[in-house]
């Protein structure tokens, strides 16, 4: 009985005895350490159009890690994620812009103009469930990539030019491998507070709401005030991507913003493997470096990625690097 309860918990197969080897938490830290080392390193030994594709990717770790909090965890279907990207691009781009503003000064405005965003579109949606949900936050998205391309103050359909880049203590980030750090950072930064959200007690509520709304309101959790906490918390995510990749490029219009961009960071999180943050990871780099890889099948890279990705599904359905169900 004991050797037969001993194969059960065995890991079945490379990728599940993969994800044990890193349940210890020195080995998570030595892997940690191991690709940090990497990030620094690879801008000196890459190519500037490898280090550009790379800062895109730490983008998408960044927008996936947003949207996995409020899919992943709250299990909240969000297809207008884009919208509270646009929000926080638009907001720095008008107060810099157009209103010469501090870069560091407007990120406040910002952060608060997409939590704003994600209490008033959540506020009285967030009671709905499933397919009325994902209906809202499409249209949801829509609306802001609409009002963008025809409001004056968002430059319309030509969006916003000459976004300044900022400056720090004297440093001035202009270049390719400047915005690549700063895209670490951001990164960094957003795993850490992922993790330490998934761990907390606000954490553990998304998770049983996620699993049954009706058993967590039974246990005191006010489902909706908590659905809200992860669509604020989420679109404050966005919205830190979206500054920085305004100034990034200095430039935006409400085509950068548009259904696709959701789908897009949608895809990777369930690519990699929903409320699971490495595989999250993971399926952000996918997303962003699996087309760039295929370049050289020219016209029909699109269609080779898109049926590597439907196999990976086929036999993956729970994501390259799926929650560790009890």
């Amino acid at each position: 009985m004991d050797e037969h309860d001993a194969h059960k918990t065995k890991p079945r197969n490379p990728l599940q005895r993969l994800y044990a080897a890193f349940e210890s938490p020195g080995r998570r830290r030595a892997l940690h350490l191991t690709i940090l080392a990497i990030l620094i390193v690879t801008p000196w030994i890459s190519s500037q159009y490898t280090t550009v594709i790379l800062t895109n990717a730490l983008l998408y770790v960044v927008l996936c890690l947003g949207l996995n909090i409020v899919v992943g965890y709250a299990g909240l279907l969000d297809l207008g994620y884009a919208a509270f990207f646009a929000v926080g691009a638009y907001t720095v781009g008008i107060l810099t812009q157009q209103f010469g503003v501090n870069f560091w000064a407007a990120i406040p405005f910002a952060l608060m103009a997409a939590a704003l965003a994600g209490v008033i579109i959540g506020g009285p949606t967030l009671r709905l469930r499933s397919d009325y949900l994902a209906i809202v936050t499409l249209g949801f998205g829509e609306i802001v990539r609409f009002t963008a391309r025809n409001l004056e103050i968002t430059g319309g359909a030509s969006g916003l030019s000459h976004i300044p880049e900022p400056s720090l203590f004297g440093w001035h980030i202009d270049s390719s491998i400047d915005f690549y750090y700063v895209f670490v950072v951001l990164a960094v930064l957003a795993y850490i507070a992922s993790q330490r959200l998934f761990d907390s007690r606000l954490g553990r509520a998304w998770l049983y709401v996620r699993h049954d709304e009706d058993a967590a309101e039974a246990m005191g959790i006010n489902r909706v005030a908590t659905k809200l906490a992860a669509y604020v918390t989420g679109a404050i995510f966005g919205a830190i991507g979206g500054i920085f990749f305004s100034v990034n490029l200095g430039a935006i219009s409400p085509e950068s913003f548009s259904f696709q961009q959701s789908v897009l960071i949608l895809l990777a999180v369930v690519l990699g493997g929903m409320g699971k943050i490495p595989g999250v990871i993971l399926g952000a780099f996918i997303v962003v470096l699996g087309p760039e890889l295929l370049r050289d099948f020219g016209t029909l890279r699109l269609l080779i990625f898109a049926v590597l990705l439907l196999l990976i599904m086929l036999f993956r359905p729970s994501g390259i690097w799926p929650e560790k169900r009890s």
